[in-house]
């Protein structure tokens, strides 16, 4: 969940191997886990393979669609074990031109937010507050500053996700997945998932459809420098129902509409709805470790 520079345009394949082990310093008797790690496909991007390996070999594993239309994977384990390793891996190919923000200025974003193109059922899902994007703890005025009357939809969008970007400090390990957005917002920091729920709750906020998506962003070592394996990681924007455009998704930690470089997972409500791997364990262990390894290489 890094910041990167700006790349290229084109049409992309990608494969993704996204590797997630836990250990135990007591054995676990079962294991019972929900994963959100295969690619969905969608305009602009398909998957050609993909696939979920488990160690110890499972006693179940099976895909469904969840209420979102996402890929998910269901795991049962048996086996008694010490360490669960799980790594999903799928070939991508992404062409997702950038839209011009600038050509629906002729709305402005009260008149953009009774335009429910497409599944008005659909969007309206997203336009309730939900658990990690409420509309409480300071989004209400933070959303009010960006979003000032008459404002032209396409450039209040994009000035919002300047704005988080410019007043926000990326830095891993001052939230975790529960962290409240007022917290985030009176420290001023935190990481991808953090500014994705705060881009979320300030569109719902203003009446514009707005959803949680999960994915990955391809990242580019320092000049001179070999990429590691193992070095990159999940990502998080924001996805908003604009009139003529419909959905666009933007991404605030990097101050940029996507495109080619990313490779979409899940959407949901929030993070609340597609973490990668969620689950319960039967063990009288009482530390554990958790180890990600994220690589997305350019094919």
């Amino acid at each position: 969940m890094a910041r990167v520079s700006a790349t290229g345009r084109g049409s992309r394949a990608y494969r993704v191997v996204h590797r997630t082990e836990y250990r135990y310093d007591d054995e676990v008797t079962a294991s019972y886990g929900r994963a959100h790690l295969t690619p969905r496909d969608v305009p602009g991007q398909w998957t050609r393979a993909s696939r979920v390996d488990v160690v110890p070999t499972p006693d179940l594993l099976t895909e469904s669609e969840d209420f979102f239309g996402n890929r998910s994977a269901y795991v049962e384990v048996h086996t008694p074990h010490e360490r669960l390793e799980v790594t999903a891996t799928s070939e991508v190919v992404v062409d997702r031109p950038v839209v011009d923000l600038a050509s629906i200025d002729r709305w402005t974003w009260e008149l953009a937010g009774g335009d429910l193109a497409g599944d008005p059922v659909d969007a309206r899902e997203f336009l309730l507050p939900s658990r990690r994007a409420g509309f409480g703890d300071g989004v209400a005025a933070f959303a009010d500053g960006t979003f000032t009357p008459g404002r032209p939809v396409g450039e209040a969008v994009r000035a919002l996700v300047s704005r988080i970007h410019a007043e926000f400090t990326y830095r891993p390990g001052v939230t975790s997945v529960t962290t409240p957005l007022r917290d985030v917002l009176a420290r001023r920091e935190g990481v991808c998932q953090d500014f994705a729920h705060l881009t979320v709750a300030c569109l719902r906020y203003v009446g514009l459809p707005a959803r949680y998506v999960s994915g990955y962003l391809e990242t580019q070592p320092p000049p001179g420098q070999a990429k590691l394996a193992g070095a990159d990681a999940s990502h998080a924007w924001a996805s908003v129902l604009l009139p003529e455009l419909g959905w666009v998704d933007l991404d605030p930690t990097n101050d940029r509409l996507v495109d080619d470089d990313y490779v979409l997972t899940a959407w949901g409500r929030d993070y609340t709805d597609v973490p990668p791997l969620k689950g319960v364990i039967f063990t009288e262990s009482k530390k554990s470790t958790l180890k990600v390894a994220v690589d997305v290489v350019r094919l």
